[in-house]
């Protein structure tokens, strides 16, 4: 006998509401003529009306061979963009043609069924971008823990008509659900004997497939770079140092702050290298048998140098060498030991305000990019695909065999027990070293003598800003200031760009002066650029100005930190080099900017945090427009002629529509848009997050701008619906840096300025041919490179556009569209330019 259809069985009275040849169905369904169903539902174009949506789009022809049920469920902690998990996944889902289902209150909803299992139309996760925790909710399931829980879950699924699942949790809900799968063929077999189900009705559901996605604040999972949701927990734990750090500058006090990490320190280094902070305790790397007295060094030093304030950092498992747990108390003690310090000590514990709010920019784009890709991961798995979690390593979404991550995982709670620590750190991905080096440098700035360079080694590195100010350019001057000083180089600003060097070298003070390192120490949560900035680039200063004056100031290499015109600069300096030897000195880009167009790179410095700035204000905007009901928003991003900010703003907030200059505009673009959203508002159901939004970058089109195309909406809908524009301006440079641009700036100075070391001083016959003598650096794909700039200035880049020519975020404007659920639009015809746009026009040539 067929399964009975579920929908009608749960609420068979509300049949009367439905249209005529939908009651004929439930009566042959639920009468000794019910085998004819399958028959008629076809003949008669049945189907459940509470499906339809306007939103919905057509299902995606990549999904032939039968409906496929999958359902989405969160487990474990909630984290913020587990919202964004499943809004993704019930869409995508619906795209490729499948039925969605969400499992309220994780495995506990698994195992009791009923209502707890829900079947999601596309409208039900509307606005839930914006959403803290996980609406669909998560419960401990100890039922699970048993074989029964288990089969009581499989036959739940089975009634569902589910044979697919994807699950975000942490390493312990994923590690359940992989012995799920390995158990399911018994299970199934278990409920046969029981008689629940006949062989041939569970002949459909004999193969499982199951994908996982790591949600949790501790970025505790191996294999991947970010959990979903750590960004945001540590977006949190900064904000809240940022205030402490201003009350405590002004009693002079020490905090001592503890954060969630009983396995993982990630979020305590992060928060120390985002932060400055003084000292940091985590797990994964005790500090040797002298701790105590290795902090009262390094914070003694610290204030005798003229510092204020003293923050101290500890994750919740935090131990020393010999496995003993180190308590938030232990350390106020001793900070506030009168015969030893004495400084006045408070303690803060975080707490669960680490898990609250909603998630921050990166955090919503990874659990977007990862739900669709997890929707894709478990259409394309067979019976013998190994179940996989989906992660990131550096900007690539990939997929990792789901017990291997967990395994590793295990191990490193297992070295920390057995008190192997360098284990536990190798266990660690690379990023993780890597910063907890860059907190070293920079907290011991000159306390460690034995990192000096011999005196012949060091050089002297001017620093210059170039460009519009971004997030994260101070952060990126701290940190290379702190690694030159530890090694004995001698830093110097240039302040002002190369405007400020070429006319104000010789004011008092000049443009160009040492670092003081108490003040340097201070900006690494500043927005802007405390040195200035300016776009101005060496040819218009003046080339020969710029040359006479590197080798009047001695520089030995420089370090530019900005956007496309610092990237411009360097490439005017290294082709200047024939006829100016003083410029045959090593030069390195570190890539600095909103608008994230520097060839050579995926990633700039402010970036994010422009990024989050957007998401922000969005959201604000959006709760306006929801209120109204009936309302457009259309905002203009910042960006130049990179879509980039658009794009991923539009992937954050949920856009309905997002125009790049890549793409262009045009006038059919904008019809079909308006007939989409005609339709839409037609059929409203009132729910409060209806709102829509619009993002257009600011040179998507000469003609078409935000307010031009409000205007539009606003005749168009002929009062069906209002619109509006928002224009956020240069609110998008962002205030305080994302901890993101922070971290990052930290690690990628450093980096910069080893990579000048190694080319020392008085290199210039070197320099003259070695390409990497002018580099940028970057993150391309799943790693950190230096490429040459005469490689990328010649094969990567858009000089018309000012803009790379390949851009990895290009295939995320179909997500925008496919989960917005706009329809299929014809795209805009390319321009034609110069000799041929004039043939044509001439009408010598066919158009």
């Amino acid at each position: 006998m067929p399964l009975p259809d579920t929908r009608f069985l749960l609420r068979p009275f509300s049949i009367v509401i439905y249209p005529f040849w939908t009651l004929l169905a439930f009566l042959y369904r639920h009468s000794p003529l019910r085998f004819l169903s399958s028959t008629l539902q076809p003949l008669f174009g049945l189907r459940n009306t509470t499906d339809i949506d306007p939103e919905t789009p057509e299902p995606s022809p990549l999904n032939m061979s039968g409906k496929k049920k999958i359902a989405i469920m969160t487990s474990g902690g909630d984290s913020p963009g587990m919202n964004g998990v499943v809004r993704a996944c019930v869409r995508m889902a619906i795209h490729m043609g499948c039925d969605a289902y969400c499992i309220y209150e994780g495995y506990e909803g698994l195992v009791r069924g009923g209502d707890l299992i829900r079947k999601m139309n596309w409208y039900d996760v509307r606005g839930w971008l914006s959403e803290g925790g996980t609406l669909i909710g998560t419960a401990r399931c100890m039922a699970f823990f048993e074989r029964a829980g288990r089969l009581a879950a499989a036959k739940n699924m089975i009634l569902h008509g589910i044979d697919a699942l994807i699950i975000c949790g942490g390493d312990g809900s994923l590690t359940g659900a992989d012995r799920f799968r390995a158990e399911w063929p018994s299970l199934l077999d278990e409920l046969a004997a029981n008689g629940e189900f006949t062989t041939q009705e569970l002949q459909p559901f004999r193969h499982l497939n199951i994908v996982g996605l790591v949600g949790s604040i501790d970025n505790d999972l191996s294999g991947t770079d970010a959990t979903i949701g750590c960004y945001s927990a540590l977006a949190r734990i900064c904000y809240a140092v940022d205030l402490i750090e201003a009350t405590a500058s002004s009693h002079s006090r020490a905090f001592v702050v503890e954060v969630m990490g009983r396995h993982c320190g990630w979020l305590a280094l992060m928060a120390g290298v985002a932060t400055g902070a003084d000292f940091i305790f985590i797990p994964e790397k005790p500090r040797e048998d002298n701790w105590r007295e290795e902090m009262c060094s390094i914070v003694e030093h610290h204030r005798k140098i003229g510092k204020r304030k003293t923050i101290v950092i500890i994750a919740e498992g935090a131990l020393d060498r010999e496995g003993n747990k180190i308590t938030p108390t232990m350390v106020k003690d001793l900070l506030a030991d009168k015969d030893g310090l004495g400084l006045d000590t408070r303690i803060t514990t975080l707490g669960h305000v680490q898990r609250g709010g909603t998630a921050v920019a990166y955090d919503r784009m990874l659990a977007t990019l990862q739900g669709v890709e997890a929707v894709k991961a478990v259409l394309e798995a067979t019976p013998e695909t190994k179940t996989c979690v989906i992660a990131i390593t550096e900007n690539k979404i990939v997929r990792k065999p789901l017990m291997e991550a967990v395994q590793d995982t295990k191990k490193v709670a297992k070295a920390i027990e057995r008190q192997d620590f360098d284990e536990a750190m190798a266990l660690r991905d690379a990023e993780f070293s890597e910063q907890y080096k860059s907190f070293m440098m920079t907290t011991a700035v000159q306390v460690d003598k034995e990192l000096l360079l011999p005196e012949r080694e060091r050089m002297r590195i001017g620093f210059i800003n170039v460009g519009a100010p971004a997030g994260g350019m101070n952060a990126a001057v701290r940190g290379g200031v702190a690694y030159c000083l530890s090694r004995g180089h001698e830093p110097m600003a240039i302040y002002n760009g190369f405007a400020g060097f070429a006319r104000h070298h010789a004011d008092n003070p000049g443009a160009v002066r040492p670092f003081n390192w108490l003040e340097v120490d201070g900006w690494a949560s500043k927005g802007g650029s405390e040195i200035g900035t300016n776009r101005e680039l060496p040819s218009e200063s003046g080339m020969e100005t710029i040359a006479n004056l590197i080798e009047q100031y001695k520089f030995d290499a420089l370090f530019l930190i900005g956007g496309f015109e610092a990237f411009h600069a360097v490439s005017q300096l290294r082709k200047a080099r024939d006829q100016y030897p003083s410029l045959c000195i090593p030069m390195t880009l570190l890539p600095a900017t909103i608008s994230n167009n520097v060839p050579g790179t995926e990633y700039s410095l402010g970036s994010d945090t422009c990024l989050n700035e957007l998401v922000e204000y969005c959201d604000k905007i959006k709760q306006s427009a929801s209120a109204t009901r009936r309302r457009v928003f259309v905002i203009e991003t910042q960006g130049g002629r990179s879509g980039y900010v658009a794009t991923l703003g539009g992937l954050g907030v949920g856009a309905s529509a997002v125009y790049t200059p890549e793409e262009g505009v045009s006038l059919d673009m904008l019809a079909a848009d308006v007939r989409h959203l005609k339709t839409v508002f037609a059929h409203d159901q009132g729910q409060s997050r209806a709102g829509r939004l619009i993002l257009i970058n600011e040179k998507a089109s000469k003609v078409y701008n935000a307010k031009l195309i409000a205007d539009i909406l606003r005749e168009e809908s002929h009062g069906r619906f209002e619109s509006r524009e928002g224009i956020p301006g240069h609110m998008q440079q962002g205030g305080v840096p994302s901890p993101m641009d922070r971290c990052r700036a930290v690690r990628l100075a450093i980096r910069c300025i080893q990579h000048l070391e190694q080319f020392g001083r008085n290199v210039h016959n070197r320099v003259k041919v070695d390409p990497m003598s002018a580099t940028v650096i970057g993150i391309k794909g799943a790693s950190v490179v230096f490429t040459p700039v005469k490689q990328v200035e010649e094969e990567e880049t858009d000089w018309p556009n000012r803009r790379p020519k390949a851009a990895y975020w290009l295939g995320m404007k179909e997500i925008v569209d496919i989960l917005g659920g706009r329809p299929k639009y014809e795209h805009p015809e390319a321009d034609l330019t110069g000799i041929k746009a004039k043939d044509v026009k001439r009408g010598i040539v066919p158009p």
